[in-house]
């Protein structure tokens, strides 16, 4: 059953006012990244002290410490990059992970300066004796292994996905599958930027999680793709692949609807833990939607009329 009916939307027609819309919002992201000398990325790549508190209440009728108390408290004593996360604890307590950037040998002064604020501010809420459960460091050096692990990821699934597509169906599609990838990951590595939000090891998981939900879309689409090609051999191309996406957008949108939902509710009620990653999946979503049906479909149109010219093989293309 096709939550749609039968559509005859012509996206291929729409492809250039698609490419232009993606340009600008990319070249949004790349200047935002220029002026911020790259993205913003927190102490898992750059270093940095990790701290994990109790602030159970200890006196009779104290309450739970609001983690917007705590960030207030910080900022107000100059630690203005601290990110600051409350995580489940047994029987009740109330535990906090905070995250801090160090410059140089400070590590001592940084720490010593958080659980002050934290004692001073929330006297009620500290007990000296069971005040610091966790504290560790990540080193600016650990930190750049990790950026590079992470880049080398994303590297290895592009050219894995690039090697299966070509199996499965030919090198243009994989090639324009990794585009369209492309495209998803600066997107939204460009509105991280923009919006001045922190890129950890949390988003890199999401980034990845994004390039196979979008892969997976895409592929549905090829598929269709590659069987109307040997069943329409006389129609254009343009007209070949607008009938594909049609006929799997119902699927499409049912698929990304359900997902969106879902994420959107993790981003609503999930909590701060995970806020930045849902943030990521959601516009993850959105573009990888957009892009299996704007910008993957479109190039393909675009290589085969440019193959079409040198053979002639077909019909004027749309």
């Amino acid at each position: 059953m096709r939550f749609f009916g039968k559509t005859k939307i012509d996206f291929i027609g729409k492809r250039r006012i698609a490419f232009a819309i993606s340009l600008v919002i990319i070249l949004a992201g790349i200047v935002s990244l220029v002026i911020n000398k790259g993205p913003k990325y927190s102490i898992d790549f750059t270093g940095g002290v990790a701290m994990e508190l109790e602030l159970t209440p200890v006196k009779e009728g104290a309450q739970a410490v609001d983690i917007q108390a705590i960030r207030d408290a910080l900022i107000n004593a100059g630690i203005e990059d601290a990110e600051i996360q409350e995580i489940k604890g047994a029987e009740g307590k109330q535990l906090v992970l905070i995250k801090t950037q160090i410059v140089g040998d400070m590590k001592d002064k940084t720490s010593t300066k958080v659980i002050d604020v934290i004692k001073k501010q929330f006297p009620d809420n500290v007990d000296p004796a069971t005040l610091i459960r966790l504290q560790e460091e990540v080193g600016p050096k650990i930190g750049e292994e990790l950026k590079g692990k992470a880049i080398l990821a994303i590297f290895w699934a592009l050219l894995g996905i690039i090697l299966y597509i070509w199996w499965r169906f030919e090198l243009t599609f994989g090639l324009a599958a990794v585009a369209a990838l492309f495209h998803d990951v600066l997107i939204t590595i460009g509105i991280f930027s923009l919006l001045g939000k922190d890129i950890s090891l949390s988003i890199v998981a999401a980034l990845l999680t994004i390039v196979g939900y979008s892969l997976n879309d895409t592929i549905v689409v090829f598929d269709r793709v590659r069987e109307d090609l040997k069943l329409y051999r006389k129609e254009p191309y343009g007209s070949v692949i607008n009938h594909s996406i049609n006929e799997t957008l119902s699927r499409t949108i049912i698929t990304s609807l359900t997902t969106f939902v879902v994420v959107l509710s993790l981003y609503i009620f999930g909590g701060s833990v995970i806020h930045d990653f849902a943030f990521a999946l959601l516009v993850g979503v959105v573009v990888g939607t957009y892009s299996s049906i704007f910008v993957a479909s479109p190039l393909m149109v675009e290589h085969f009329n440019k193959k079409e010219k040198k053979l002639g093989s077909r019909t004027k293309k749309k």
